[in-house]
């Protein structure tokens, strides 16, 4: 039952193809683009907005030499949102819900912002390792700390994805495998587990942009640092 239950996060393929791939291209095929007139549609209009306010969210913290990874960004989160949506719905897969993936996205991001800040600010971003006024017996143990706190960073952004996403379909899978068992006997629990699980696959939407957001909002983040 174990193995059956993990089997949802194992990369499918189809005639040899794996189907990773198109869950990758999906999302760029999805968003529409803009046509040559003056007036949009409802739609355009939409998305524009919506853009907007999160780039508005995302650059809040950030200084005017920040603002240039805007389109990086924007573009970003609504790729993440985008993916993890479509794996909500049924007979698809999750890229993010592997690790290697999510690292994969993290890991090179979280060292641009560490060579960008290495390079335009050393002083600055070396200052962080060593606060200011630190006794000297404690002056290895914060360095070795700060270290260790700087490169675990990439790690906790994709655990973080990963795990909030995992814990999700697993939970939504019993569910919904409680459902199927217990409806043939008793029709009144049935209906209650169905409900319940309409509910938490509400839920699960919301965590989906969430998690999105919040793995751009870190970026943001470290690269104000």
């Amino acid at each position: 039952m174990t193995v059956n239950l993990f089997e949802q996060f194992s990369s499918p393929s189809l005639l040899g193809i794996p189907l990773i791939v198109l869950a990758f291209l999906a999302p760029a095929s999805l968003f529409p683009s803009l046509p040559n007139r003056w007036i949009q549609g409802r739609l355009i209009a939409l998305q524009s907005w919506s853009i907007n306010q999160f780039t508005q969210q995302l650059l809040t913290p950030l200084n005017m030499a920040g603002h240039k990874w805007a389109l990086m960004f924007a573009c970003l989160g609504a790729y993440l949102v985008t993916l993890n949506l479509l794996g909500l719905l049924p007979f698809t897969f999750t890229p993010t819900t592997q690790l290697s993936v999510s690292l994969g996205i993290a890991l090179p991001l979280w060292l641009s912002t560490v060579i960008i800040g290495m390079r335009n600010q050393p002083t600055h971003a070396l200052a962080h390792f060593l606060p200011e006024g630190t006794p000297p017996a404690l002056v290895p143990i914060l360095i070795i700390i700060e270290t260790i706190s700087l490169f675990i960073r990439p790690l906790a952004l994709g655990v973080r994805m990963t795990a909030n996403l995992t814990a999700g379909h697993l939970l939504m899978n019993l569910v919904a495998s409680g459902a199927f068992f217990i409806f043939p006997h008793s029709m009144l629990a049935g209906a209650t587990i169905s409900i319940f699980l309409l509910m938490l696959s509400g839920l699960e939407v919301a965590v989906a942009m969430i998690q999105a957001y919040v793995f751009v909002l870190l970026l943001s983040l470290y690269l104000q640092e």
